[in-house]
């Protein structure tokens, strides 16, 4: 639950100019009250041992103690607070994501990407996580060998665009329907499917793993491998990161 006075934030970074930067500008945003500063990953873990943060603010490449050794620790907590990472590199995102960061954050940090950044932080304390509500799921009937099947949209992984025509992909095999792949981005879109490439939508739900080789990002969804365009590669990897809730100790 998000604290009467404001958000308690911790920003630790161990270059000077960059953490006070951002801790202005965080003392400037609605929502946040007082806003401390580390200068390291050992400073973090003294200053949560004397203080209640609810969120941390955390850049990735410090000595020492990195900011994703820190997650970790944190990780351990029985009530740890929300990390929002704040690095100028890209590649850590898949981490981050299995961290249950609530956001990352690249810099120069802009004060409206930092705005829904805190928007996320309090949206996370202000609510117990649940299971996600989906839309009721869809039967889709496809035609194999003359043969009417049906097929849960659920169990669509990802689906191709293939001219007028779009073919679902599923564990079991792939169905050709005959509806446009932009028809089915608008009609899924409530149900978690999200466009990576202009050939290419895919089921969040499905997706295990998102990767980064030379610059250029990769989904896993089973045992396919889809790349993702630079077009759609930053709103795709802030959704699920967005998507991805603190885990809850017990």
């Amino acid at each position: 639950m998000t604290p009467s006075g404001g958000l308690r934030v911790l920003v630790a970074d161990d270059e000077a100019p960059s953490r006070e930067e951002l801790a202005y500008l965080l003392g400037h945003q609605p929502g946040v009250g007082a806003v401390r500063t580390a200068a390291s990953g050992a400073e973090v873990l003294k200053a949560l041992d004397s203080d209640e943060v609810d969120a941390l603010f955390l850049d990735i490449r410090m000595p020492g103690l990195d900011g994703l050794d820190v997650a970790r620790v944190l990780a351990r907590f029985r009530r740890p607070p929300r990390v929002v990472f704040v690095t100028a590199y890209d590649e850590h995102a898949v981490e981050a994501f299995d961290l249950r960061a609530v956001d990352y954050l690249l810099k120069p940090v802009r004060p409206e990407r930092l705005g829904e950044a805190v928007r996320r932080v309090m949206e996370s304390l202000g609510s117990e996580p649940a299971a996600e509500s989906h839309p009721d799921d869809e039967t889709i009937a496809v035609e194999l060998g003359g043969v009417t099947r049906f097929i849960n949209r659920s169990d669509v992984r990802f689906v191709e665009a293939q001219g007028d025509y779009a073919r679902l992909h599923t564990a079991d095999g792939s169905h050709l329907v005959r509806v446009p792949l932009t028809t089915l981005e608008e009609q899924w879109a409530g149900a978690g499917f999200v466009r990576i490439h202009r050939s290419h939508l895919v089921a969040l739900h499905h997706v295990d793993e998102m990767h980064v080789e030379s610059g250029r990002w990769t989904v896993r969804l089973g045992d396919d491998v889809l790349a993702v365009s630079r077009r759609h590669t930053r709103d795709l990897r802030d959704t699920l990161v967005r998507r991805a809730r603190p885990r809850q100790q017990r």
